[in-house]
């Protein structure tokens, strides 16, 4: 189940990518809702899509502003 929402979060991003703050925020929403190695899969997914398609994104606003605090912590799926 969790890669379904690993694809559809992607899915999203491809959606989103011609705004920046949309994309961003999509990744922060990610990162609550994958499991860990799934956000790291998703964060290398990003950084490649990024440079496949280069807009005005910035790699230091995008992709270090958001939080890994919650890697650590179990998730429901988990318990």
């Amino acid at each position: 189940m969790s890669r379904t929402v690993y694809k559809y979060t992607v899915e999203v991003l491809k959606k989103v990518s011609f705004n920046p703050k949309l994309f961003k925020r999509e990744l922060e929403k990610a990162s609550k809702k994958l499991l860990p190695h799934e956000y790291t899969e998703l964060m290398i997914w990003a950084k490649n899509f990024k440079f496949q398609n280069p807009t005005n994104y910035n790699d230091q606003e995008y992709y270090n502003s958001v939080s890994y605090t919650h890697l650590t912590l179990p998730t429901n799926r988990e318990v």
